[in-house]
């Protein structure tokens, strides 16, 4: 007999929707499960992940750990909980804008907004599809902004997740750029000129010539945001690609994913060993490569003294 009942939902994911059972007993009533989430969130914002733990969080509330387990009852389920408060509703704002291209890129600014205002979320890995209601909510957003569009099912879900990357990618490095500021008191433009510095000293026009060329253009210090010109090329084509949709044009949604073979998976011994041998390889490889251009230089120094000289 084949077994066709659903899966029993997480008690972190049932807590978030709101179906999760009450403990029996515990502390005063004084405790919630919203209460530790708030205090959790405050903690992360304060101090960052790494400070966050069950022992932390009942001491600002001024409990034993013991009774936060009643409540939440472990601490990946705290972490899901403090993600879905942070992560809130998407504002109701965009839903003003007029045409699915300014409603997500409404939606884009507000979540690099949400990920400068809460950087530790970022730390929080990616274990599958939003099932919380506040993040089923940003995904259900950007799918309505396209809902009026010629694109597919499938085709609007791909736009939606290329922007929410782009977004993610962005408040990733805009973390990066606040922690290094926080950590060395400088600004996050004097971060940046520091940032160039470095490169100009180990960048060489042999070794990295496009690089060296960039940061002689000064792009590590322009103010201009790459971020926002990625995601606006990336509606643009998304733009022309829904015109020609209109225009008769038929294509297909790929099925082909990028994957590891199994056999990596599985981490067979003999394998691992000619991937590090090829690595060895590669290393050596670009020794070389580097020694040569160095020759190079020098051979061309020589052969200009020599005319020089004569």
């Amino acid at each position: 007999m084949i077994d066709n009942e659903p899966p029993e939902l997480p008690r972190g994911i049932a807590l978030a929707w709101g179906v999760a059972a009450n403990p029996q007993r515990g502390p005063k009533r004084e405790m919630s499960v919203e209460r530790i989430v708030d205090a959790a969130v405050e903690l992360a914002d304060a101090e960052g992940i790494g400070a966050v733990s069950m022992a932390a969080v009942a001491s600002a509330l001024g409990f034993t750990p013991m009774s936060l387990y009643r409540y939440v009852s472990a601490k990946d389920d705290l972490l899901l909980l403090m993600q879905e408060q942070a992560t809130g509703l998407p504002p109701e704002s965009h839903r003003e804008r007029e045409g699915w291209r300014p409603k997500l890129l409404a939606l884009y600014a507000e979540q690099v907004l949400l990920y400068q205002r809460h950087p530790w979320i970022l730390s929080l890995p990616i274990t599958g599809s939003p099932i919380t209601p506040n993040s089923s909510a940003w995904l259900d957003a950007s799918l309505a902004a396209l809902e009026e569009t010629p694109l597919s099912a499938e085709e609007r879900m791909a736009v939606a997740l290329a922007v929410t990357g782009d977004a993610r990618w962005c408040g990733i490095v805009q973390a990066g750029y606040t922690e290094q500021s926080r950590g060395t008191g400088l600004s996050a433009d004097e971060v940046a000129v520091r940032e160039s510095e470095l490169y100009d000293r180990v960048i060489t026009v042999d070794e990295f010539p496009a690089l060296r060329r960039a940061i002689d253009d000064g792009v590590f210090t322009s103010p201009a945001d790459p971020f926002r010109f990625g995601v606006d090329r990336l509606l643009d084509g998304v733009a022309a690609y829904i015109e020609a949709l209109a225009g008769g044009a038929s294509h297909e949604v790929s099925d082909e994913w990028i994957a590891l073979d199994p056999v990596e998976l599985a981490g067979d011994r003999r394998l691992k060993e000619a991937q590090k041998a090829v690595r060895e390889a590669e290393k050596a490889l670009r020794a070389a490569h580097k020694i040569e251009r160095q020759a190079l230089r020098e051979a061309r120094e020589r052969q200009a003294k020599s005319r020089s000289a004569r």
